[in-house]
């Protein structure tokens, strides 16, 4: 009677054991986000609001542990609004913008972490009161873009797909560097970045420097230690820059500098070398691409055999699995 007592508590301790070892283990990700914040998340990520960077959604395939998208995503993201009419169930709640959150909504979707840009730091802090876990993000380099791809890839379970993303990427940086490599210092074009308004510039600091220094350009509000500074006409006329490019966001486009008086005699803009960007986000695998755009436009005679269009359109279908031809209906440029 004693053995066969001993040989049931064997079997249930023999099944305890093997139900332990086919549970699947919880894992968890800490991340020092751009803030300097530790941030413990369980992983994969099941339910996540994406207010920014959220390009990276396509490109990672992870539209079924999305819980909610900022308000942007609608209103600019050509590529979400792509995939939207292809497949109206991708469509997800909206939160407000990184300037105008909606807190209630947030809130009420339950999310398992909140990634959001580091614009409004008590925002932050305020749902970190409410229990929801924050991830303060800000990629001011290239090499931070890719963290960011690779953070996304480790939080969702898409480790090989952000590699590949990032290899991607690479191939197009790779064309452009053998292209512009060799061009000598006193024959780099010089580059104003104009952002949201005519006078305020792209400066030493973020993506946007990284993409001007990679095509070989010299990027004149480098001299600059911030991300952005408001300059006057006078200074930009000073500097007397050979090709212009704003941002694809802004609310002006080239004909309103080639009709402006105050420019005229600005070099770019005497000779049309002012373009208006694609509407892209630069935090986006599509930076590769928006280099690549830059660097025909400031080096025409370095890239005769290039076509745009072909590239973009093999990049979009290995990174997003979407035509690019079926994206560029819904560009507002």
């Amino acid at each position: 009677m004693v053995c066969r007592t001993n040989i049931k508590i064997l079997i249930v301790c023999f099944i305890f054991l093997v139900g332990i070892k086919e549970a699947p283990a919880t894992s968890f990700y800490i991340i020092v986000d751009k803030l300097g914040r530790k941030v413990k998340v369980k992983t994969p990520v099941k339910r996540a609001i994406i207010v920014t960077s959220y390009e990276i959604i396509p490109a990672l395939n992870i539209w079924n542990q999305i819980a909610g998208v900022s308000r942007w995503v609608e209103e600019y993201c050509d590529l979400y609004k792509a995939f939207v009419k292809i497949d109206p169930k991708l469509k997800k709640p909206e939160v407000g913008t990184g300037t105008d959150l909606n807190i209630e909504a947030i809130l009420k979707l339950n999310p398992d972490v909140v990634i959001i840009w580091t614009y409004d730091v008590e925002v932050i802090k305020f749902l970190e009161k409410k229990g929801i876990t924050v991830i303060g993000i800000y990629p001011d380099t290239l090499d931070d873009l890719y963290n960011l791809i690779n953070m996304y890839g480790k939080l969702f379970g898409k480790e090989k797909r952000a590699k590949r993303v990032i290899e991607k990427m690479n191939e197009i940086f790779s064309l452009i560097k053998k292209r512009v490599s060799e061009i000598p210092l006193q024959k780099r074009k010089k580059v104003v970045y104009l952002l949201t308004k005519p006078t305020t510039i792209s400066c030493k600091i973020g993506v946007t420097n990284d993409l001007i220094e990679l095509i070989n350009a010299i990027n004149l509000g480098g001299e600059i230690k911030k991300r952005y500074a408001d300059v006057s006409v006078e200074k930009i006329i000073k500097w007397d820059p050979d090709i212009i490019f704003i941002w694809g966001n802004a609310g002006y486009d080239e004909s309103w500098l080639y009709n402006n008086s105050q420019w005229k005699f600005i070099k770019a803009v005497e000779n049309h070398k002012v373009y208006k960007l694609p509407d892209w986000s630069n935090w986006s695998p599509r930076a590769a691409l928006l280099a690549l755009y830059m660097a025909i436009k400031t080096y025409p005679e370095k890239f005769k055999d290039i076509n745009f269009e072909k590239i973009a359109n093999k990049f979009y279908k290995e990174v997003f699995g979407i035509s690019y031809y079926e994206v560029k209906k819904y560009e507002r440029n």
